[in-house]
């Protein structure tokens, strides 16, 4: 931890009478962050960096164009850039300084970039008690070859309608997008890589829940409506749509069903998120949860991203900065019990 000269001569003086640590607020907490600049204007908006400067946080940028090993020092390194190379720079420099908390692990993140890889683990959980059940709809990875689809679909018994979803998540817009396929027929106009997920209506509404280290922050969004046998009859065809959980797309504010805007129970979704950040790896990300419409306690897990739009999230300058402390407190605890 960085800490101005009259911290460290304070520090001294309290060590030589044995008296307690330093309180955090002293502190001066060094974040270094690559990140796209479309990330930096929605994460680093003034207000979360108003507060971080008044707890003692301070977000340096880090130059893409110098060598990371020379920059600095920092005490965690915050990161959402794809690719291979920056995945080996950021893995040699956490072998180098294991002192510095990076977030999160680039193999850990790479998980959830797949979207067959990232529900396994939902779907090995199949998280089930008194308070409601979790678990990932019946999907189908198509690779290659669409004039197949059709056929695949029908030997795996998906129904219809199905959504397609690209396979990779490489954190373009295109990636984010996804189709929903009325007919057996229109399956073929699909563009592989996908993976299909049989629909589930759910009442229009998703649930995302934010998970930044322990915390658990869930807000409503509008979704695709719900699709009854007779409107599947009418329509054929395979329908397009951009990113649906986006902020314009809030339903915070909106006039719902109870029994459709009730938000899961917290209990089921703190052990979820306990039970992903132990299987994952992963202390920031997101879970897209629907809520099977006519039912009170069957969830599905459709989606999950690494550092999501935290921009979006209420009241979450205060989250992530304290977040961001914590990491600072179990490590200085570590390190006074190792004294």
């Amino acid at each position: 931890m960085r800490l101005n000269e009259d911290c460290r001569n304070g520090e001294e003086k309290e060590n030589d009478r044995g008296s307690l640590p330093l309180s955090l607020p002293q502190l001066k907490l060094v974040v270094g962050y690559a990140l796209t600049s479309k990330k930096v204007k929605s994460f680093l908006q003034p207000k979360l960096e108003g507060l971080a400067r008044r707890k003692g946080i301070l977000f340096v940028a880090i130059d893409h164009q110098k060598p990371l090993a020379e920059q600095g020092p920092f005490d965690i390194v915050l990161h959402k850039l794809t690719g291979e190379a920056w995945g080996r720079i950021l893995e040699d420099y956490r072998e180098k300084h294991p002192e510095v908390t990076v977030l999160d692990p680039p193999d850990a993140i790479q998980h959830l970039y797949n979207r067959q890889s990232m529900l396994k683990d939902v779907a090995d959980i199949n998280l089930c008690d008194s308070y409601g059940k979790i678990g990932v709809p019946k999907q189908l990875v198509i690779t290659k070859d669409s004039s197949a689809i059709p056929d695949a679909v029908s030997k795996a018994e998906l129904t219809l309608p199905i959504v397609a979803k690209p396979l990779v998540v490489d954190g373009t817009a295109k990636s984010h997008e996804l189709s929903l396929a009325y007919d057996a027929f229109s399956l073929s106009k699909l563009d592989p890589p996908i993976v299909l997920q049989e629909f589930v209506n759910h009442g229009g509404l998703l649930f995302k829940v934010y998970i930044v280290g322990e915390a658990i922050k869930v807000v409503r969004r509008f979704s695709l409506p719900d699709v009854d046998k007779r409107e599947l009859r009418k329509n054929a065809g395979v329908y397009r749509f951009p990113r649906v959980s986006c902020a314009a797309a809030s339903a915070e504010d909106a006039n719902l069903d109870p029994g459709i805007a009730e938000l899961p129970p917290r209990p089921l979704l703190e052990r979820l998120a306990k039970e992903l950040r132990r299987r994952l790896g992963l202390r920031l990300f997101n879970i897209d949860i629907i809520r099977e419409h006519g039912t009170r306690d069957r969830y599905y897990v459709i989606d999950i991203n690494y550092f999501p739009g935290y921009g979006k999230m209420p009241g979450y300058e205060h989250i992530f900065t304290d977040f961001l402390l914590s990491l600072v407190q179990s490590k200085y605890k570590r390190r006074l019990s190792n004294t």
